[in-house]
């Protein structure tokens, strides 16, 4: 097994992001073609649609986790919510005014987030966590996860992470818990 010494966490900008996609999406395919996300390669395809839509971005940020021979580890990526962005919208029970207001600056939204299965419990996950948010001038991270991603639920609560909600993200989706954690 790779030791966490050996794997790099590169901050990326939209456009190194996009030169970068087979990376993300190798990575992103793999990892949630496992139980419970169990993706199908036009799940795949969509993710990448707004993958690439994301990437234009001015303000998306993202982290590529690499071997020292360049095999793609993990990944993490996202971008600060806008005023018109509909992520509180999707919770099933609505929270107050104030905690869902945005305003282009307020909320990280943390899109994906994805290690692949060799390289967990390494450390490479919270090291993808601290290099994307490394400077953010964010209030807060926003994030959807699947309550039956039990490993990842325990990682976003050792990272401080806490429930404000129950959203279902897309039309069809399971529902989801949405976590939030406050910066600074």
């Amino acid at each position: 097994m790779t030791a966490p010494e050996a794997i790099t966490i590169e901050p990326l900008d939209g456009p190194a992001a996009a030169r970068a996609e087979p990376a993300f999406r190798l990575v992103y395919a793999e990892v949630f073609a496992e139980e419970p996300y169990e993706e199908t390669p036009e799940s795949v395809a969509a993710t990448f649609r707004r993958f690439r839509s994301q990437v234009r971005k001015s303000t998306f940020r993202a982290a590529l986790a690499r071997t020292a021979g360049g095999e793609p580890v993990g990944i993490a990526y996202g971008h600060p919510l806008s005023a018109a962005a509909d992520w509180w919208d999707r919770l099933v029970t609505p929270v107050p005014a104030e905690l869902r207001r945005e305003d282009g600056q307020r909320t990280f939204g943390l899109m994906e987030f994805a290690v692949r299965k060799r390289w967990r419990q390494l450390g490479v996950g919270r090291r993808l966590h601290e290099a994307l948010l490394a400077g953010a001038n964010e209030e807060r991270v926003l994030l959807n996860a699947l309550p039956a991603a039990e490993a990842a639920h325990a990682a976003y609560r050792s990272w401080g992470y806490r429930k404000v909600g129950e959203a279902r993200p897309w039309e069809g989706a399971a529902l989801h818990d949405v976590m939030a954690l406050q910066l600074g």
